[in-house]
């Protein structure tokens, strides 16, 4: 296994963005393999910055092994849903450019909770859109996927299924979706902080599929919430599936990243033996 860190670990959602390049500048102080490049922090799309970034990582001596996506499909619009197939093949193709391998899939939610904290009080799950039912939202999920899966094989790129809420915050909801496509390129972002309650019997039922691993850390209190991940456990499900691939740490906690981000560090290489 290899030990990177996601660029959001260094910036929540706040209005002063923290560029990809300092991040990749603390990742190889800190000797990881790699980054994780969230794309709502890309500064630009265009071509030379794109190029920047990658030579940047490679002359620090580090991968660029994901690019973390935001979409969703579930939604009754058929045209909501090809803005999010159309905006997912995009990322594809800036994966490639990129020279990554993999992307976040998200599967998205019935947005029947507005406020994330509320939802996180109900442990992930929402109430189903009047006048649908859960099966019309695994189907507009799967046919949305099939739909970028060519493209992703074009390019590849293999897209990572994340357990995020809605129809995924369950293992039976992930492998359904990733069951009922037959893909070498649809695979599973296995996030270690997103199953709220009993999560290692459910990170179990989802490890076997799992091309990245998203392990969080709450140094300084969880922004959202706080979690207490025994990650030598986690790293015993990996092995046990014969996982090898990067583990991408997540860093979600209220302290300073410069704190969060070595301690996590720290804990991953002991757990993981990396």
């Amino acid at each position: 296994m290899k030990l990177g860190v996601s660029t959001y670990s260094y910036w929540h959602f706040t209005p002063e963005q923290v560029p990809i390049e300092t991040v990749i500048g603390k990742a190889a102080e800190l000797n990881l393999d790699g980054i994780e490049i969230l794309h709502r922090q890309m500064a630009s799309e265009e071509k030379p910055y794109l190029q920047n970034l990658k030579r940047d990582a490679f002359i620090q001596g580090l991968d660029l092994y994901a690019l973390s996506i935001h979409q969703g499909f579930v939604s009754p619009n058929p045209g909501e849903r090809d803005k999010n197939i159309n905006h997912t093949i995009h990322c594809i193709e800036l994966a490639y450019d990129l020279g990554i391998p993999a992307i976040r899939l998200n599967s998205g939610r019935w947005g029947t909770i507005k406020s994330f904290d509320k939802l996180m009080q109900h442990g992930g799950d929402e109430p189903v859109l009047p006048g649908y039912i859960e099966d019309d939202a695994f189907d507009w999920i799967i046919e949305s996927i099939e739909k970028c899966l060519p493209f992703a094989e074009k390019n590849g790129v293999i897209l990572g299924l994340e357990n995020h809420w809605g129809l995924t915050n369950s293992p039976k909801g992930v492998n359904r979706i990733v069951s009922a496509i037959d893909s070498d390129w649809l695979m599973v972002t296995m996030d270690c902080g997103n199953f709220l309650a009993d999560p290692y019997k459910k990170l179990e039922q989802i490890s076997h599929q799992a091309a990245l691993v998203h392990a969080k850390t709450y140094y300084g209190g969880g922004e959202w919430y706080t979690l207490e991940l025994d990650y030598e456990r986690i790293a015993g499900i990996l092995r046990a599936v014969g996982f090898k691939g990067y583990i991408s740490i997540e860093f979600e906690g209220k302290a300073d990243a410069d704190i969060g981000v070595p301690k996590s560090v720290d804990l991953l290489r002991e757990a993981f033996q990396i």
